[in-house]
């Protein structure tokens, strides 16, 4: 993923503890905007995330995709389906904003 981004910047281990977001920087030939990114594995099929975190997107890998999801746009839709687990295909259907990228 970091491949993907133009002045990057790694977050320090208290920003990654608190802040709950991994890496900062510009998608290139996608954004101009410089953005914190989610990055943490799915573990067990399941990607844990948090309403506290600062991080604007969030990423996840398949075998030949990173997928991006803005993460306001997500807990938004959390909060309005009162649900706290959902599939990750449901997501790239349903919500407006997100990114597939091939590896």
């Amino acid at each position: 993923m970091l491949e993907l981004l133009e002045n990057v910047k790694k977050a320090t281990t208290i920003q990654r503890k608190k802040e709950l977001w991994d890496v900062e920087g510009i998608l290139k030939g996608r954004l101009n905007q410089k953005l914190k990114f989610d990055l943490r594995p799915i573990h067990n099929n399941c990607k844990i995330g948090n309403f506290r975190t600062k991080a604007d997107k969030m990423v996840f890998e398949n075998k030949s995709h990173w997928i991006i999801i803005d993460v306001k746009e997500l807990h938004h839709f959390l909060k309005e389906k009162s649900i706290k687990d959902v599939n990750l295909d449901d997501l790239i259907s349903t919500l407006e904003w997100n990114i597939i990228i091939k590896k």
